[in-house]
């Protein structure tokens, strides 16, 4: 999704593009982090702690939280904690040439919601300077949730999602119980009223 954008940004812009993936009870982050040539040897400087020439899976861990504390995520105005679930660095010398991206994988807990309209705002306030961003939500893999609009600023570091979430099927399933149980209730008693002896004349 993200190829043709990355391969086409400036060499002296750090592209930063998100994905979100709602859930009823979750929404999953991923981000491609891709330095432009003329920038890279500057991004990397900050990601390569002991300038070895190569990125560690510490460092990467590392520099991907730094970046996270530059994500804001909430929901109908209630903050939500953005954890790190885990980061992949490309070669470096695939990064100086622009030609790949590191990735960041994040995840944060929704609050129990009640079902019908909500809002999800997802902000990167990173001053750095040299970002450009993109934003973007994924199809829902959940049926329960609907998403209705999406609303960026002009630079895209901030998208609010408008969606829908449906109720439980399973609270749905339990509330049905009781019309269920009344109802087999109703057709024994018409079957017993139908087969009880007749008074005499």
């Amino acid at each position: 999704m993200w190829a043709g954008v990355s391969s086409a940004h400036r060499r002296d812009e750090y592209l930063q593009a998100a994905r979100l993936a709602i859930d009823p009870n979750r929404v999953e982050l991923t981000l491609d982090l891709t330095p432009g040539i003329a920038v890279a040897e500057r991004v990397l400087r900050t990601i390569d702690g002991d300038a070895d020439g190569s990125i560690s899976a510490g460092e990467a861990r590392a520099y991907a939280e730094d970046v996270l504390h530059a994500i804001a995520l909430d929901v109908d105005g209630t903050p939500l904690r953005v954890a790190l679930v885990d980061s992949a660095a490309p070669a470096i010398d695939a990064m100086l040439r622009g030609e790949a991206a590191m990735r960041i994988h994040a995840s944060a807990a929704i609050p129990r919601l009640a079902p019908g309209l909500h809002h999800l705002r997802y902000r990167h306030t990173d001053s750095g300077g040299i970002g450009v961003y993109l934003a973007n939500v994924l199809v829902p893999a959940s049926d329960r949730v609907i998403v209705a609009a999406q609303r960026r600023d002009v630079d895209q570091r901030e998208l609010v999602v408008e969606y829908n979430l449906r109720g439980d099927p399973t609270s749905r399933a339990r509330a049905g119980v009781p019309v269920g149980l009344a109802g087999a209730l109703v057709l024994i008693a018409n079957l017993c009223w139908r087969r009880r002896p007749r008074e005499a004349a």
